[in-house]
């Protein structure tokens, strides 16, 4: 009993925990988590539903102050802990609010990544099918909906989106979770480089680039920033125990400021990317249709396949296209994943095995809960949202700021702005030290009660966005 009980506590003293061969490893690893559907595909909606250019302007003001002081945060207190959010929360005091709190900044990535694979298999089934050549079948009228209402097909693609997951769980974090960033990440960015020339050049796409990137104040609306908030958690991974669960696999040589601008920096590039990708491909070939441009989450899987089958080649535009998607899905839904399966080997103190085999029963049973709610179970409605709209909704609009709200108070009530400083300070001269400790304080708990009451407001018909 002796033995097992040291055993649990190893990781807190940081000698027997897995981590990152170095700085690239952990950078392309946490890019790899901040790129994802997010980006590929929230971003552009958002943009052009909000606005475009002013959209892009506030999404950057917001990441560059907020972003940045919560990303610094979580990853300080995962390494200065060497614990995922639970162990985290749970190193400042034993009390119901820092279980809570740990426990909802975990939980929060296990309710994610099962809805994400479904996404992620539709993706895969997508790219097979242009693999095939079944250009023409993709865009017509009612092909999407028809896919998600199969459940048996549909189950099928998730599947094998997940198996694919858990392939670089069962690898570990340097010979899987690490490995796998440094191949993805670069060849993420050539095919987005790719794609994105591609789309600007068309004749009439010029306007879509205008639209996208001068801001254009006509346009903005505090529903603006609502929603550029919203995309924030969701892009940069924040609030989702990914970045503590990643920052307690570095080493103190890491330089956390550094890291976290670069992590920015990647982030603002493939959501700018994924802009120039989308939004100037529908101004081109639908000559600036306002309905196409604003087809919302559906702009991937209903809208982009009309627009490719309008391309002389858009077989080949939507092969590269989604495997592109498939590469950032992927990346996303393994550091979501890994967070859990770092959960249960802290808590529980499973084996890395059994970690990952339980993190695949959970995505299995609510994955599947999510496909046969576009199938067999559509009847069943929460809130009157789908299951998967509604897993969506529970975890980014409600349990996300609560847990971003408890990191803000345990940085500020419990570990103290000073010894966030200190842990950031032994490998980074903290410039941005000033910002960081207003932010944490002031402003930030503020935003999350914003970003909280609009979007549960949203839901229930209150305001509209």
């Amino acid at each position: 009993m002796e033995q097992k009980n040291k055993k649990r506590a190893a990781p807190q003293d940081g000698t027997s925990r897995s981590g990152f061969s170095g700085k690239l490893g952990y950078v392309l690893a946490v890019a790899g988590s901040a790129v994802g559907l997010g980006n590929i595909w929230r971003f552009p909606y958002l943009a052009a539903k909000y606005g475009g250019g002013i959209f892009l302007l506030t999404y950057l003001a917001l990441m560059l102050t907020f972003g940045y002081a919560l990303i610094v945060s979580e990853t300080a207190l995962g390494r200065m802990t060497k614990r995922s959010p639970v162990g985290a929360f749970g190193a400042f005091g034993k009390s119901a609010p820092f279980r809570i709190g740990g426990w909802l900044n975990a939980v929060i990535p296990m309710l994610i990544v099962p809805y994400y694979s479904v996404i992620g298999g539709w993706v895969v089934k997508y790219l097979f099918e242009y693999l095939r050549g079944s250009t023409s079948a993709l865009a017509e009228d009612g092909y999407f909906p028809g896919f998600i209402a199969d459940s048996a097909q549909a189950e099928i693609w998730f599947l094998l989106f997940g198996l694919m997951v858990a392939a670089v769980l069962f690898g570990g974090v340097k010979q899987g979770v690490e490995r796998v960033a440094k191949v993805m990440m670069p060849l993420l960015v050539v095919l987005a480089v790719f794609v994105a020339c591609y789309s600007v050049t068309r004749p009439g796409a010029l306007e879509g680039v205008k639209y996208f990137l001068i801001p254009n104040f006509a346009n903005f609306s505090w529903m603006t920033v609502v929603a550029a908030m919203g995309q924030m958690f969701y892009s940069l991974s924040i609030a989702m125990g990914i970045l503590y669960t990643y920052g307690s696999y570095i080493k103190k040589d890491v330089d956390i400021e550094r890291s976290t601008t670069q992590v920015e920096i990647f982030d603002t590039a493939i959501a700018m990317l994924a802009g120039l990708m989308i939004i100037p491909a529908v101004f081109a070939f639908s000559g600036g249709d306002p309905d196409m441009l604003n087809a919302g989450p559906s702009l991937m899987f209903i809208t982009l396949p009309k627009v490719f089958c309008s391309m002389g080649f858009g077989r080949a535009a939507g092969v590269v296209f989604f495997l592109l998607v498939l590469l950032a899905a992927l990346t996303s839904a393994i550091s979501l994943a890994e967070s859990g399966v770092s959960t249960f080997e802290d808590q529980f103190g499973l084996s890395r095995f059994k970690a990952v085999v339980l993190m695949g029963v959970i995505i299995i049973a609510v994955g599947t809960a999510c496909v046969l709610g576009f199938g067999v179970w559509d009847f069943i409605t929460l809130l009157g949202m789908s299951l998967l709209d509604f897993f969506d909704f529970l975890t980014n609009s409600l349990m996300m700021p609560l847990a971003a709200l408890a990191t803000c108070l345990l940085v500020t009530r419990a570990a103290g702005l000073k010894r966030i400083a200190q842990e950031v300070e032994q490998s980074s001269a903290f410039k941005r030290k000033k910002l960081y400790g207003f932010f944490m304080k002031y402003l930030a708990p503020a935003c999350i009660v914003i970003i909280f009451i609009s979007s549960v407001a949203n839901v229930f018909g209150w305001i509209k966005m």
